[in-house]
């Protein structure tokens, strides 16, 4: 579960900017949130702005700080790590990343900096019975481990450390200890990005619904309430699992997935086998231009979803989207809606509708929105 990320110098986000699922004293749709030790979190944001304003780019801070985690083990010696810092920002500047999360029972606080291509400052703390405990503390390449951690119980991982490698890599991979293998998965396995117009999710989600038979069941059920006629997928692959070889069933006639069907229904195939992916091993997802593809009653299934999952799961989602029609009372609390706008400086700023005073439950959210209550709008200069 994602409680909180911050970064600065990243893109169009010169300095900080922070998101945060904590949820509100707000009373309404509490049954759509989640409950971790004694707080609540939201499971569902979604995120306004207009175009060029830093939405994506905020997803993509959060998708880059995955792929380095992930990836920058096998970074060979002299490799620049590639980040795009603010155009604006000075050259002695870091660009920051920030997560405060929960994988497993256990919470963390795990963050890097990078300049000139390589690893400035990285930390990794976890949080017991709301203490919080060193697992390491990074300053270029020198190491300052914990209480538990000695320098012989992570020796393989010491000897693989550059600076153009995550510490939280290296310890997953040559010195995995629980907790560091519990907080390495969290980016590994739980961050799940997705953009309709460049995802090649599509293999991996019937992949899903092949193995699991009563989430295939769901996923049926999801494309029935849709509209889309659908009533069976023949699942299959060729021998060597790169082609996908599915046949979707209607009444009375069946076409081929790959070759048969339009755009959209493959599409929407994609999108309803992640969203069972992500619900059932209570990942998340973070959904760029969502309203791209898919029609506003698509996207409120998702979001209602999401929301209405069963109180034992953990699954969020986090997605940017144009599509005013979603700015609904009925539909999202206060801190469920996000804006990103640009100032003068050229520079992304993330706000939450939850800091605007005397918005009432009765408002008109999409009037208010368009009208520029809130900023996060175009402004178009007509001649």
């Amino acid at each position: 579960m994602l409680i909180e990320f911050s970064c600065s110098n990243h893109k169009s986000i010169k300095d900080k900017i922070t998101f945060s699922a904590l949820a509100s004293k707000d009373t309404s749709h509490s049954d759509c949130l989640l409950s971790f030790e004694k707080y609540k979190f939201d499971r569902t944001m979604a995120i306004y702005g207009a175009n060029g304003s830093g939405k994506s780019n905020f997803l993509s801070a959060i998708a880059f700080a995955k792929y380095l985690v992930c990836n920058s083990i096998q970074y060979q010696p002299g490799q620049l790590i590639e980040h795009n810092p603010h155009k604006l920002s000075s050259d002695n500047t870091p660009s920051v990343y920030q997560f405060h999360f929960v994988e497993s029972i256990y919470r963390f606080a795990y963050g890097f900096s990078l300049l000139n291509g390589a690893v400035l400052e990285e930390y990794l703390y976890c949080f017991n019975k709301g203490r919080r405990q060193k697992i390491f503390e990074r300053k270029y390449n020198e190491i300052s481990l914990g209480s538990r951690y000695t320098k012989q119980s992570v020796k393989a991982a010491l000897s693989v450390l550059k600076e153009n490698r995550l510490f939280l890599s290296c310890l997953a991979n040559f010195s995995p200890s629980l907790r560091t293998e519990i907080a390495f998965r969290f980016f590994s396995d739980d961050i799940v990005y997705y953009n309709p117009e460049e995802s090649s999710y599509l293999k991996d989600g019937l992949k899903f619904l092949q193995q699991n038979s009563l989430k295939k069941e769901v996923f049926l059920c999801s494309m029935q309430k849709l509209g889309t006629g659908i009533k069976d997928l023949k699942i299959s692959f060729s021998s060597d699992m790169h082609q996908n070889l599915t046949t979707v069933v209607y009444d009375n006639f069946e076409t081929r997935l790959e070759t048969e069907e339009s755009t959209g229904i493959k599409k929407l195939v994609e999108l309803v086998a992640l969203m069972m992916d992500v619900l059932r091993n209570d990942k998340i997802l973070l959904a760029d231009n969502l309203d791209v593809d898919f029609h506003e009653a698509v996207i409120q299934y998702v979001v209602n979803t999401f929301n209405k999952a069963k109180a034992n799961k953990k699954a969020q989602l986090v997605f940017t989207t144009h599509d005013v029609n979603l700015l609904d009372n009925k539909l999202f609390r206060r801190d469920q809606i996000w804006f990103t706008e640009l100032n003068d400086s050229r520079s992304t700023e993330l706000f939450s509708l939850l800091e605007f005073r005397n918005v009432a439950k009765s408002d008109d959210l999409k009037k208010d929105y368009l009208n520029g209550t809130y900023g996060a709008i175009p402004c178009i200069k007509l001649r």
